[in-house]
């Protein structure tokens, strides 16, 4: 196990959501389910917790029940090659969730997630600063981030 895990907290879709996410990431694979044994907050046998990996990252997912919720404040920041990447991660991750500014959307779980192309953080910290800035206003006019949009901005400036 990694020195430091995200701790995902769920009312009670745990084991739906490593599911999901497993079955979006190419590169995940689902870890080990823990189940509630007699005399626990939950009924024996239900799911306690889902360990799985994303892209090498590892996470928890536990069902404590409806004490908490997730915001923005915490999110998953994916880093994506290509806009094909972003535009199929995009379209799974938000299904049945919703889409924020700048690259960001929560799922249908409400967990938060940036969906970033890496080229975004090379234009916005271009040492031409008129290009850095028309790069940010670019982006702060998108939900999902259009790459082509992003070059276009970028170059215009």
């Amino acid at each position: 196990m990694q020195k430091i895990t995200p701790f995902l907290w769920f009312n009670n879709q745990a084991e739906e959501a490593m599911n999901f996410y497993t079955s979006i990431f190419k590169n995940s694979k689902a870890g080990e389910v823990m189940r509630y044994a007699e005399g626990g907050p939950a009924p024996k046998g239900a799911v306690m917790s889902a360990s799985f990996q994303i892209e090498g990252q590892e996470l928890i997912a536990f069902n404590g029940g409806p004490h908490f919720s997730f915001t923005p404040a915490i999110s998953l920041f994916v880093d994506c090659k290509t806009q094909e990447e972003v535009d199929e991660l995009w379209e799974k991750l938000s299904e049945g969730g919703a889409p924020n500014q700048c690259g960001w959307l929560q799922d249908k779980f409400g967990v938060s997630w940036q969906i970033i192309p890496s080229v975004l953080g090379d234009m916005l910290q271009d040492k031409n600063p008129a290009k850095a800035k028309a790069t940010m206003q670019a982006m702060m006019q998108m939900h999902k981030i259009d790459v082509k949009r992003l070059q276009q901005a970028y170059a215009e400036a």
